[in-house]
């Protein structure tokens, strides 16, 4: 198989198909023809990490990564207009490709790291002399693997019945198989050189529908608090891959089972046990399944961050019972302040931070179409939450009913609300003498009239035809049609004027109509 792939790589446009686990797998032209200019200099090459694993699982690789035996300064002179910008060994190659995934590839020169003093970033990078020194310094098994298609073969014992072409010193196609995920050698120093690790290890579980093996998780449970040591946008960003995973619901039960949630968003923990109102679940199951509505309907991250912490206050809020049941007021109100602090605490954006606060501010709001709701008082909502935050927050309220076990998630009510909402934001479009190129005053100085009832006649037959004709609200045009209009008897003016409002009042009617039928209210 070498001198087969190696020629293949020289073409031009090279491209690999190798057999791997009785699969056939398709390394893309751009990672091949990279290892084979490595590879014709006289250097080792490999894909690496992540991209192999995912070629392994059938999954389509989101990024490549190659790994060398070639220095940075050499890797740029094979590859111009690559760039070396990084302390970690790291030479990007632009590749030209169309394909966002195959657009840049990271190409890493075999490196070996020191201590991880601040339990973020390694003390020294500096060069390993084997691609087996490179892996060993990886997290977990399934990233800890490489493969061997180009002519400088490494040679390395592999387990019976695993596929030599993979590069596997520590098991990681045995793991894979089996769905596990493991550290590279000793969890606890893994998770000691960068803590973030452990969140990764809950991420790829939740991801790849895997288990953490036992000796990984007891580490992780261990050194949960080294997560104190590691920046906030850093466990955003991991937070933020859970949270927008189809298994997200169980990506954040593991991080509380783990012990992680303790120091990501320990607020949430306060519920666990806590009797909600009703007592069909406690608060943290509660917000967990209101979450997880929100994940199953492909609402926006935001939206979903909003609905896991939607009923964080509760627990702060707990008042004496009513009825039988506990209340929890003004919840909303300190939920809203607690949102807040907690994703300004994980360094949010400020424009999320606030949009999710005033999601969960706003989550209570009240709305009933037989107690005569006003439309001022549905316009004083929208000011508060935004125009275009109203459908995100109906979305919030739908998890929050969902994540009490109800059978519907939009009552007739809340159409209803979500047609007065969408009935006030279109009253732009409603006829209204407004949208006329004239107004009252073009009116009496043209008839030479004061103010009257024939100033509104006149205005209702020229805002007719407009509709009908929307080329006509032309200034010059409509004060000569002001002029003819003046000219006419009363008695036909009102006659002309009452078909007019009729016709714009039927109009109106059925633009009403239709968003009622819309949202199927009545």
């Amino acid at each position: 198989m070498g001198k087969k792939i190696a020629y293949k790589l020289r073409n031009i446009n090279p491209s690999a198909t190798i057999g791997l686990m009785g699969k056939q797998i398709h390394v893309p032209k751009e990672v091949a023809e990279i290892i084979a200019r490595l590879d014709s200099a006289g250097y080792q090459a490999y894909p690496v990490g992540g991209s192999v694993r995912d070629m392994l699982s059938g999954a389509r690789p989101k990024d490549w990564d190659v790994t060398t035996s070639a220095k940075p300064e050499e890797i740029t002179s094979l590859f111009p207009g690559s760039f070396y910008e990084n302390k970690f060994l790291t030479v990007t190659v632009k590749t030209g490709s169309e394909d966002s995934a195959l657009k840049e590839v990271e190409v890493t020169t075999f490196r070996a790291e020191g201590k991880y003093t601040d339990k973020r970033h390694p003390d020294e990078v500096r060069f390993a002399d084997t691609l087996e020194e490179d892996l060993g310094r990886r997290d977990f098994t399934i990233n800890a693997m490489a493969l061997n298609i180009g002519s400088h073969k490494a040679s390395f014992q592999t387990k019976s019945g695993m596929d030599s072409t993979v590069i596997d010193p520590f098991g990681g196609q045995e793991d894979l198989q089996r769905k596990i995920i493991r550290a590279v050698g000793d969890p606890a120093k893994r998770f000691s050189e960068d803590a973030l690790r452990m969140m990764r290890a809950v991420r790829l579980a939740t991801e790849l529908e895997f288990v953490i093996e036992e000796k990984t998780q007891d580490a992780i449970a261990k050194h949960a608090g080294n997560l104190r040591d590691i920046a906030g946008e850093r466990i955003r960003d991991e937070l933020i891959k859970i949270v927008d995973n189809p298994r997200a619901g169980e990506g954040v039960r593991l991080l509380q089972k783990v012990g992680l949630l303790s120091f990501i968003i320990p607020e949430l923990e306060e519920g666990i046990g806590a009797e909600n109102r009703p007592r069909v679940f406690t608060i943290w199951e509660h917000n967990l399944k209101a979450f997880e509505y929100g994940v199953h309907a492909g609402f926006a991250t935001d939206v979903r961050i909003a609905a896991l912490l939607h009923d964080v206050a509760k627990p702060a809020t707990k008042g004496p019972e009513k009825n039988g049941e506990w209340t929890f007021y003004g919840h909303d109100v300190v939920g809203g302040k607690m949102a807040a602090k907690i994703l300004t605490r994980l360094h949010f954006p400020r424009d999320t931070v606030d949009k999710v606060a005033t999601l969960i501010r706003w989550h209570l709001f009240k709305y009933d179409p037989d107690e005569g709701i006003t439309d001022s008082s549905v316009r004083r909502l929208i000011r508060r939450v935004g125009a275009e935050h109203m459908n995100d927050l109906v979305k919030v309220r739908i998890c929050d009913r969902m994540g009490m076990g109800v059978p519907k998630a939009l009552p007739y009510r809340l159409r209803h609300f979500q047609f007065r909402v969408e009935k006030i934001l279109r009253e732009e479009e409603a006829p209204t003498p407004k949208q006329l190129k004239v107004n009252g005053g073009d009116v009496m100085q043209v008839l030479g009239s004061e103010p009257g009832p024939t100033i509104g006649r006149v205005l209702e037959v020229l805002l007719q035809e407009v509709i009908d004709d929307p080329a006509k609200n032309n200034r010059e045009q409509l004060m000569a049609r002001i002029g003819e209009l003046g000219q006419m008897p009363d008695e036909e003016l009102v006659r002309i004027a009452e078909a007019s409002e009729s016709k714009i009042e039927i109009s109106e009617d059925e633009r009403i109509s239709s968003i009622k039928a819309k949202y199927h209210v009545k």
